[in-house]
């Protein structure tokens, strides 16, 4: 009971507090959060009725767009290729043996299980959520606690973190060796990395090591950025994973189409070891935490300084994982 009086109060003091525009505020609708940046949309974090829960639009530099927008919209000049990939989410291909990543038949669902904080502020804001990780038949592979926290850096860049952590709440849990997870974005198609053989996209990716475009799959970093023009400018969206992550550095999912992703458990697909390499198993009544942060920039890596922006990040503390392999 005191736990729904607090977040009922937090929820009270947020709605008194969307009448200012100023720094980062956070309006609940029936379906959303909306998000804005001393009045201008950042972005909206949909929780309701959804396969699992995602963030679109992503708005950077300039409220430039930095995701598509299919298949939330269907805009001319998309494609329409994996309808799983909503602009900015966490999942992952194989749970428990079950499929929480692509939205094919019998998929198990990220099902958002209430909120515990919704603050908004002068520099920052926060959402803390809980959500369910709800197998085909019903019953719960794991649950996670998720904490997001979006900036005003007083400019017109954006820098956004998420943290979730799973719990092995149920019995064992194991997230398996495949490529297709974790924690992703798809790009707006002009920032795509455009390869010889086509012709959509403009864009390059770059990691920590200096690794380039395609080169980038499957490699370990501590970062990625992937850049390219949107509306006649160059903007950017790096990725840093925390060094207190589980399997720090990891590694990345990064695909020409614009599917932009950190993964460390595929590594029978990245690395070509014996498939189930890649297994990570948390034990029944542990958790593990994997912390990430999003930085919307202006330019290319250099240009927006990446490395000295991971730099700060990575002197940061989070929480610790009971559970590492």
């Amino acid at each position: 009971m005191a736990l729904l009086i607090g977040v009922s109060a937090t929820l009270g003091r947020h709605t008194a507090l969307a009448a200012d525009s100023s720094g980062v505020q956070i309006a609940q609708e029936d379906n959303l959060l909306r998000v804005t940046i001393n009045g201008r949309l950042f972005t909206e974090y949909h929780f309701k009725d959804v396969p699992r829960p995602y963030f679109y639009p992503l708005l950077g530099p300039a409220d430039l767009p930095m995701t598509r927008d299919w298949p939330m919209k269907s805009p001319p000049g998309e494609e329409h290729d994996h309808p799983h990939h909503r602009s900015l989410w966490f999942a992952h291909g194989a749970v428990n043996g079950h499929d929480f990543w692509s939205e094919a038949k019998d998929f198990g669902k990220i099902v958002h299980d209430g909120f515990t904080e919704i603050k908004s502020g002068e520099k920052s804001g926060v959402i803390r959520s809980r959500d369910k990780w709800v197998m085909p038949d019903g019953s719960i592979a794991c649950t996670d606690d998720r904490v997001m926290r979006i900036y005003d850096r007083g400019d017109d860049s954006r820098l956004f973190d998420f943290e979730v952590t799973i719990h092995a709440s149920n019995g064992d849990v194991t997230f398996g060796d495949t490529k297709e997870g974790a924690m992703a974005l798809r790009l707006t198609e002009t920032m795509r990395y455009k390869k010889a053989d086509k012709t959509v996209g403009d864009g390059h990716i770059v990691n920590s090591n200096g690794v380039r475009d395609d080169n980038t799959w499957g490699k370990h970093a501590d970062w990625v950025d992937y850049y390219g023009p949107v509306n006649g400018k160059i903007v950017g969206v790096a990725m840093f994973d925390h060094p207190d992550n589980p399997r720090h550095p990891t590694t990345w999912h990064v695909r020409d189409y614009g599917l932009f992703a950190a993964n460390p458990f595929g590594l029978h697909d990245f690395e070509k070891k014996p498939a189930g390499a890649g297994d990570f198993k948390i034990p029944a009544g542990q958790s593990a935490t994997f912390r990430y942060r999003f930085y919307l920039h202006h330019g290319d890596e250099k240009e927006a300084k990446v490395a000295e922006e991971f730099a700060n990040y990575a002197k940061t503390a989070g929480t610790k994982s009971t559970a590492a392999n």
